[in-house]
């Protein structure tokens, strides 16, 4: 009796270890597809620069030779290019407009004086980016790869490669590629929240199409907004900008580049400059590091950001007029501060409490004193999460919980949506009653165009009416969807409400 439960429970056991051995192997085996980092793991760059835990290594602070030597490797050249498109030269015409396209026709029109410049030549471009994982994963600007056709990723070793997209974000004008390659070397992230006025940092990337560059310069400023990031969605305040300002220079090719530390890590990515010429005039500016993983890992793991909306418009007291602040409830003795301005019903804010003329000093027990450090904070989230707003009014201090939502007011994570974004456009279905009035049957209203393939090979307008895709009718946004599917050559077939004729716009999907 004795001897079968011993064989018992080494059978228990055995099969035990198997099952666990089995699941840490495929857990392994799809952590493999992430670009996340591991903790305790220095890619071998680090170690060949002297670094033994990460940190700066023995020696002076200021001595820059370790901490280029470890990220150099890890920041790559990117060569983009467009083709030359065919761009539709259709554009809304008003009803009775020219008594003379009665007798000859629009067309005849167009063909003489609009068809001139509807082809955009091909187009070539060059970048930098900053290799996140060992497995190929890189992270750059968006408006590095933007509309680009073929991307090719030279490494600091001279070896090349074809790159593809993973995501992009304008708002956040970051995009995520990848190479097919293992064992590379990369910046390990560092912690942007660290990040003090005055600390040494090196800019490394590839400027005026130069070989590797490495500048270096100090930390000038913190959570600076430029409005340089333009919400391509539409949606309010949906530009983020908290930029790490540096006089480290920077130039026409550095976008997309590595801001490190004199530990050798990654604090941000290299956006932009300040410059009346268009090259370094003495102060540059990049996307903290904290933004790039947040931004980087939804790209992976979504193939979308997961941003949450507070759901206010706010505005800093100095920058307003007495009439402004008694238009939003902000005391007129104020000179400094961030203030709620529109507080919509429908928001997370309301819903918790924040009213208009409410001060924002905190978000997550984080103090807030720039916009910039507002959207910053919340960009952090998704929606669905749940974050404590510190306001101060008549005076008093108040802690307030906001769940937030998504851009169009779920809690809902937001889904990659190929197709709309593959059109660069917001689409709403006709209803019913304006489809009598318009004399059709049904069709999708183009509600908004954005970055995609109506901006870039189209002169379609907001308001166009679809009714059919190749020739197929549509009267609805999943009849739209299912129509185009996996086709990559497509003609748009609609109208513009209040003008004359229908319009074709032929389109490739890439």
């Amino acid at each position: 009796m004795k001897l079968k439960q011993v064989l018992f429970t080494v059978i228990i056991s055995a099969i035990t270890t198997m099952a666990v051995l089995w699941g840490y192997g495929t857990f392994n085996g799809e952590s493999n597809i992430s670009a996340a980092q591991q903790n305790g793991i220095m890619p071998s760059n680090y170690r060949y620069a002297g670094f033994s835990d990460g940190n700066t290594p023995p020696g002076s602070a200021v001595d820059f030779t370790a901490p280029a030597q470890a990220s150099t490797p890890a920041v790559v050249h990117i060569k983009t290019k467009t083709n030359a498109k065919q761009v539709s030269n259709s554009l809304p015409r008003v009803q009775r407009q020219n008594p003379f396209t009665d007798m000859f026709g629009d067309d005849i029109f167009e063909q003489l004086f609009g068809g001139r410049n509807n082809v955009i030549p091909e187009q070539r471009a060059s970048g930098s980016g900053v290799i996140i994982s060992d497995n190929g994963y890189i992270v750059t600007n968006n408006h590095v790869v933007q509309n680009a056709d073929e991307i090719t990723v030279t490494l600091n070793n001279k070896k090349t490669f074809k790159a593809k997209i993973i995501g992009t974000d304008p708002s956040y004008d970051l995009a995520v590629i990848k190479i097919d390659a293992t064992a590379l070397p990369y910046l390990l992230y560092g912690n942007s929240d660290e990040v003090k006025i005055g600390q040494w940092v090196l800019a490394i990337g590839y400027p005026l199409n130069l070989e590797t560059t490495v500048t270096a310069g100090i930390v000038s400023a913190k959570a600076r907004s430029l409005g340089l990031n333009k919400d391509k969605s539409g949606n309010p305040g949906g530009g983020v900008e908290s930029f790490i300002q540096t006089d480290a220079a920077v130039n026409m090719g550095n976008s997309g580049g590595a801001l490190i530390n004199t530990d050798g890590k990654l604090i941000g990515v290299n956006s932009a400059i300040a410059s009346p010429t268009g090259y370094y005039s003495g102060y540059s500016y990049a996307i903290p590091v904290n933004i790039v993983k947040k931004v980087v890992d939804d790209i992976v793991k979504f193939g979308t950001v997961q941003r949450g909306y507070l759901g206010i418009a706010f505005g800093n007291a100095a920058d307003m007029t007495d009439e402004a602040k008694k238009k939003y409830n902000v005391p007129v003795e104020s000179y400094d501060g961030i203030y709620a301005t529109d507080v919509p019903v429908d928001g997370g804010a309301h819903a918790a409490g924040v009213r208009v003329g409410d001060r924002i000093v905190k978000i997550n027990g984080v103090s807030i004193f720039s916009g910039g450090e507002l959207q910053e904070q919340v960009s952090r989230y998704k929606p669905g999460d749940k974050v404590t707003v510190t306001i101060i009014r008549n005076g008093k201090e108040q802690v307030l919980t906001v769940t937030l939502k998504n851009k169009s007011g779920t809690y809902d994570i937001v889904k990659n949506d190929e197709v709309t974004d593959l059109l660069g456009a917001d689409f709403v279905t006709l209803e019913p009653k304006k489809a009598r009035e318009f004399g059709v049957s049904g069709g999708v209203i183009v509600k908004r165009i954005r970055e995609g393939a109506f901006n870039d090979q189209t002169r379609m307008k907001d308001g166009f009416v679809i009714l059919k895709v190749n020739g197929n009718e549509v009267k609805s946004v999943s009849d739209l969807k299912d129509v185009i599917g996996t086709e990559k050559s497509i003609t748009i077939t609609g109208f513009y409400p209040g003008y004359d004729g229908l319009y074709e716009y032929p389109i490739t999907l890439e």
